[in-house]
Parts: C-alpha cells; structure tokens; sequence
C-alpha cells in the first residue's frame, strides 16, 4: 500500500493538465515530453489543480443531496398546488432516489468503456433538462415522472466522481481523497433544507427547481471546462453489455470487495434510518422544538465531517485502513446499543441530553466507516471501477431505501428503530468489523419523513 502523498498520476509522471485530457494528449511543459515537471512552480500548480478537481468533484457528490433536501420544505405546497394526496407527493422524493440508485448500475459500466467525461456530460445535460422540466409539471404524475429521470442522471455525478477518485489516487491517497470529499458533500444535506426554505420565502415550490437547474448548467459548464478525462482508452473496456454483467458478476464474486460493499451499504443504511426517524423520535418522544432538532442536526453532521478529516488528515497513513474501519463500525455498533438500552427504558427516564450524545457519537463514527469502505473496495478494482463505483452506490441506495421505511414498524410509541437499525446495520462485517451486540426487533415511526 502506497504512503507517499502523490497521487498515483503523479508518481506515474503523468501531468494532471489545465488542458487536455488527463491520458496525456493536448499536456502542456515538461510533462508533454515524459519529462516529470518540478519545482515550485510545478508544485504550485499541482496544488491548484488538486483544489480545482477536488470542488468539482465535490459539487457532483453534493448535487443528489441538494436535489432531495432543498425539496423537503416545499412538500405542503407541492401538496397544495398539484391538489395530490400526500401520500401521492411523497412519491416525488421515491422516484428520485430510486433513480439515483438504478442510474448508477448503467452510468458506471458506460464509464469504464466511452471514460468519464462523456457519460458524466450526457448525465449532466439530461439532468438539467429534466429539472427545467420539473418546474413547469402541471400534474404529480409528470413530475413523478421527471423526479425519476432527474435522479437517473444525478447519478452519474455520483459513481463517476468515485471512479475519477479511483483512476486519479491509490492506496492511502485514496482514502485521504474521499475523506476530503466528506467536508463538502457532508455540508450539503445541512444546508440544502435552509436553502430550500429560503427560496420559498420569494417563491413557490417550482422556484426551487428553477435554482437546482441553474446550479445543474454551472456544474455542467464547470465539468465541461475543468474536468477532465482521468481513463485513458488503453485502459477501456471494449466489451458490450454482456461483458459489462459478467465484470459486475465477477466483483459481486469477489468476497473482500462484496465485503466492504455490505459493510459501506448496512452503515449508510445506519444513516438512513438516523435521519428518517430522528425528526420523530427528538421531538414527538423528548419534546424539543423543530429549532432544537434542526440544531442537533446540524451538530451531527458537523461531527461527521470532523472525524472525517481527522482519518484523513491523522489517522489514515498512520494506521491501516482496516483498522481505522473497524474502530469506526464498532463505535457505531456501541453507541446504537446504548442508544437503544437508553430508548427502551433499561436506564430508566435518560432525557434527551444523553440520546442526543448517542447520537453524535454514532455519526461522527461515519466519519471511519463511509470514506474507508469506499477507498478499500476501489482499490481492488483498478481496471473496472466504474462498474464497482455503481455497486457500491446502488446497493447502498437500495438499502438505505428499505432501511427508510422499516423505522416505522412497531408503530408511534418506540423510539429504538433508529439504533435497532444501526446495530444491525453494521454487525458481521469484513476485516475486523465488530459483530452487532444487539439485533432488538423495535421499530419507530418516522411519520413519513423524507430521507436524502
């Protein structure tokens, strides 16, 4: 395992460029004629263009969450306006997110054979198209329609940003990479819902759409300048559908890669749970205000994006990332059994002030187990990573989608789904992954909360 802090593209000398493609054709300086470039000024430049992919890649990975919570305020209106049934409108938010699941399944194979750019451009221009439409939806059913279509090609923002990662960084470098990722794309899902409320307070529910559709052209004219291919056609797949099926076979095959893939996908599962039951259980159970919920919240994922950075700032490098995953997922598994013993009734009447720290806790510990499940998953697949990307991203989608709504199983009166949830999420999980002390059958409502 690599502990330098180049990229895989620069210990390969291969010239990161502000022009051209990243297999080497249209580079400019030293780089153009095989000869490594040095120096400060090359130095500086590296940094630049780190920074530069890095927000790009950033904004990709943030656009599905913008997408769906920017949305959640203007559920009543949407309501209101299209005279739907609730239940019917809550449809919108499904359609979207399982598009974003099943457009990953089709966007990575596309992107190990045509490369990156090509596919993530097509995704991006269809996606703003289908939001401009979404703005004008005279009925549920179109916009149902659209919400669908708008989440299969969100999804290529999200496998193809994993896939660059992939062909760019190796190794620890990997993990640093999405670990910096987590400082943007963790900011997203915190502020999209006060964007969103903010728009309506100048406009109606379709203005929302009409500012995700300017931010759709923005990050598909940034792509299209600064982004670009990181796959050469030497490293290509040639094959057609067929052979696209029998690349995801043989990964599914592979019992390390499956492996972190179960664990990545029952720890966002874990999160999934967390945010569609915790607006429930924080203020219908302990009685906070929608102000001090909204304040949890927002310390939560706060604490995510911390520990996020410290693996990749201290831990990662320093210890191996099998380590540094399984102390994460154990910690989720602790403090959802605490969690639950404390929900239960086990320690009597705890108050919020104690399930709140539980829960801090059991997100910062996202921090270990998401950008370390996806770097060590990658890094067995050098030459289809495209493909694992959507696997890693379909099945957690998919599963954080069944997670979602199992909450609410036993009914308004328990707690406990959200940590009963959670310490079954991450038990039996690859290299050193702590098995779950607790597998409790409770469930809570989450009342029809939407998650991101």
């Amino acid at each position: 395992m690599p502990e330098s802090g180049v990229s895989r593209a620069q210990r390969e000398r291969t010239h990161i460029p502000t022009t051209g493609t990243a297999s080497g054709t249209g580079t400019q300086g030293p780089a153009a004629t095989g000869t490594p470039s040095t120096g400060p000024a090359a130095t500086e430049a590296a940094r630049r263009t780190g920074l530069l992919v890095t927000l790009v890649l950033g904004g990709l990975t943030a656009l599905p969450p913008l997408s769906m919570d920017m949305y959640l305020p203007a559920l009543p209106a949407v309501t209101e306006s299209l005279h739907a049934p609730a239940a019917t409108v809550q449809l919108t938010l499904t359609a979207c997110l399982a598009g974003m699941a099943l457009g990953q399944v089709v966007v990575g194979p596309m992107s190990d054979r045509w490369g990156r750019r090509r596919p993530l451009l097509l995704g991006m221009i269809i996606y703003v198209v289908a939001t401009a439409i979404c703005v004008f939806a005279p009925t549920t059913e179109l916009l149902i329609g659209f919400r669908l279509l708008q989440g299969l090609a969100g999804a290529a923002g999200i496998v193809i940003a994993r896939a660059v990662v992939r062909d760019m960084y190796d190794g620890v470098e990997m993990a640093r990479f999405f670990s910096t990722l987590m400082l943007i794309s963790g900011v997203a899902p915190i502020v999209a819902p006060l964007i969103g409320g903010q728009v309506l307070r100048f406009t109606d529910w379709r203005g929302i759409f009409a500012v995700l559709t300017v931010v759709g052209v923005v990050l598909t004219l940034v792509v299209g300048k600064w982004l670009h291919e990181t796959l050469p056609p030497q490293d290509r797949n040639t094959g057609g559908i067929g052979d696209a099926l029998r690349t995801m076979r043989g990964l599914l095959a592979d019992r390390v890669f499956a492996g972190y893939m179960i664990a990545g996908s029952l720890a966002f599962a874990a999160l999934f749970a967390y945010v569609s039951a915790s607006p429930f259980v924080v203020q219908e159970i302990y009685g906070a205000s929608p102000q001090t919920f909204s304040l949890l919240f927002g310390v939560n994922s706060v604490g995510l994006i911390i520990v996020g950075q410290i693996n990749g700032k201290v831990l990662v490098g320093r210890i191996s990332l099998d380590k540094a995953l399984a102390f994460g997922l154990s910690v989720i598994v602790l403090a959802a059994a605490a969690l639950l013993l404390m929900t239960t009734g086990v320690f009597g009447d705890v108050g919020l002030v104690p399930v709140a720290a539980g829960l801090f806790v059991l997100m910062s510990a996202m921090g270990l187990a998401m950008p370390n499940t996806n770097a060590q998953a990658l890094m067995r697949t050098k030459h289809a990573a495209g493909s694992a990307s959507a696997l890693l991203g379909t099945s957690s989608f998919l599963i954080g989608a069944v997670a979602s709504p199992l909450v609410g199983i036993a009914g308004e009166g328990t707690p406990g789904a959200v940590q009963a949830l959670a310490a079954d999420g991450v038990a039996g999980e690859p290299e050193g992954a702590a098995d779950g002390p607790c597998k409790r059958p409770q469930r809570a409502s989450c009342k029809g909360h939407a998650v991101a």
